[in-house]
């Protein structure tokens, strides 16, 4: 396999997912540890609209899904490691299955914020700067650039 020089779009994609899970680790470990919110200084009346009576189960799902799953995402984009399980999951068969995943993390982080403003019943500046992250990520990724550094081998041709 021959190296590859420095990407600035790989290196850009690789931020937005570490700074995405720096802040989902913290936000829901923050929430799974004080389900009663007050660690963050949420109140419980702001779960009034959704089916939870607590932060537990929102704090454990941001914490694994938009936390743990995209830092595991950064080191297989920079390792590329071999993954039958992922590569079952991978709808871009001349891709890697991680920049596949970066694209799933994407979409799961525009559905997480558009349940969370309807359970709320609130938009706050938080809720558009992530979904501005969301849509950075997608574009990153989307970029010649960062497809040519994650596409296959087979498929480049």
């Amino acid at each position: 396999m021959t190296a590859q020089p420095a990407n600035a779009s790989r290196n850009t994609l690789l931020f937005l997912l570490g700074f995405l899970s720096l802040g989902a680790l913290g936000g829901g470990g923050a929430l799974s540890i004080s389900p009663s919110g007050r660690l963050l200084g949420m109140p419980l009346a702001l779960l009034a609209h959704s089916p939870f009576r607590s932060f537990l189960v929102p704090g454990l799902i941001l914490f694994t899904v938009l936390g743990v799953v995209p830092c595991l995402l950064v080191v297989a984009l920079l390792k590329k490691p071999a993954s039958p399980l992922a590569e079952r999951l991978n709808f871009c068969p001349d891709m890697h299955w991680a920049w596949t995943g970066s694209l799933y993390v994407a979409f799961a982080l525009i559905g997480w914020l558009q349940i969370e403003m309807m359970m709320l019943n609130a938009v706050s500046w938080l809720h558009t700067f992530y979904m501005f992250l969301a849509i950075g990520t997608l574009f990153v990724a989307l970029l010649p650039a960062t497809r040519a550094w994650y596409q296959k081998p087979a498929a480049r041709g």
